[in-house]
């Protein structure tokens, strides 16, 4: 392979961010957010000296697993036409998952959050709690039959 060089320019960096992101808005704050999330877990397993580096590649997998999902969700959206809907109301989901998670790390290492905060993120995680586990409701038929003489 000699003379062989590869040629990375933001260009085409960006050219693949949009093929496979489109115009979705707050993306960077989602990475952003995700550092911050990794950071304090690390933090928080130091903490309760529980820090496993498989636990920790899981948790990697799965935010990558996060982009390939809001990949899907911008194709959903450009093949039913629906202007980044979908990919936005993905985008901001996991935005404040990770909001969430991030303020639970601080509060386990042991910062002190503002009852505002901790008030709102509370209400949020019990409606979550509350849609995860919606019962799904099947009726019980009984069929009767009848006995001919």
């Amino acid at each position: 392979m000699e003379g062989f060089t590869l040629w990375i320019n933001a260009e085409n960096i960006e050219v693949v961010h949009s093929y496979l992101f489109g115009g979705v808005k707050f993306l960077d704050l989602l990475v952003l957010l995700m550092a911050v999330d990794i950071v304090t877990g690390i933090m928080r397993a130091i903490k309760e000296k529980r820090l496993r580096s498989r636990k920790a590649m899981y948790g990697y997998a799965r935010k990558v697993g996060v982009f390939a999902l809001i990949i899907v969700a911008n194709i959903v959206d450009t093949v039913l036409g629906l202007s980044g809907l979908v990919a936005f109301g993905t985008v901001m989901f996991y935005i404040l998952n990770e909001i969430l998670s991030i303020v639970e790390n601080l509060s386990q290492i042991g910062m002190k959050i503002p009852a505002v905060i901790t008030d709102k993120l509370h209400v949020l995680q019990e409606e979550n709690k509350e849609s995860a586990a919606v019962p799904i409701v099947t009726e019980n038929v009984n069929i009767i039959t009848e006995e001919k003489n």
